[in-house]
């Protein structure tokens, strides 16, 4: 039988240093020539669950509470929570691992039908302002948070997960799979004056990791 080979929407053009195959994916830990920041990082291979239920509230996913307010997070042990609307929350798992898909109808897996990347660093949010009006540095906002709204001109999901004042920090989006070529294109040209880098997974690893603490 021939074995699923997992895809990502989305291709650097260049070669990571180092790979790793996870779950059928291809994934890259490193880049040559990273840099000092700010980042962007493929996270095509993290899994990405949506949940729908009339009582989204009372969902348990990986024993995190979802939020009660469209906009707001849950951010533990690798996995993001995101209230969407009244209804759907979306969820992310951020670690190397993802649990199965729970038991319940309302849980569908998107995995392969979004692209995910994460853009992170030193002036990550002025490379961002080039790509949408969304105010990412709104300091009435406490990360994480979601913003459902155009970037680049495409509907997305954008989690801040750390922001700052000078414009660093970071975040992660996702948007429909069509869309990952031209996403890519428009956020390095964005970047490229910043000094904008692909950086593979172990990059974004020690990020994460010290945002949990």
């Amino acid at each position: 039988m021939t074995e699923i080979k997992r895809q990502s929407p989305v291709q650097f053009k260049v070669s990571p240093r180092s790979t790793e195959v996870r779950d059928n994916w291809t994934v890259a830990l490193e880049y040559d020539e990273e840099g000092q920041g700010p980042w962007l990082v493929d996270l095509a291979h993290k899994t990405r669950w949506d949940l729908q239920d009339s009582k989204v509230a009372e969902q348990r996913p990986c024993d995190l509470d979802v939020p009660e307010a469209p906009g707001s997070c849950t951010f533990a042990n690798d996995t993001l929570v995101n209230r969407m609307n009244r209804t759907q929350a979306s969820i992310y798992h951020l670690g190397e691992a993802a649990p199965s898909l729970p038991d319940f109808a309302g849980y569908t897996d998107v995995t392969e039908s979004t692209v995910f990347l994460a853009l992170f660093g030193p002036k990550a949010f002025h490379i961002a302002e080039k790509l949408t009006a969304l105010d990412f540095l709104d300091p009435a906002k406490q990360a994480p948070f979601l913003y459902q709204g155009p970037f680049c001109h495409v509907p997305c999901q954008i989690v801040t997960l750390e922001k700052a004042a000078d414009g660093s920090g970071g975040f992660v989006l996702t948007c429909s799979r069509g869309y990952g070529d031209s996403m890519i294109h428009a956020v390095l040209e964005a970047g490229s004056a910043l000094g904008l880098r692909p950086a593979g997974e172990n990059r974004f690893t020690t990020w994460i990791n010290g945002l949990q603490g």
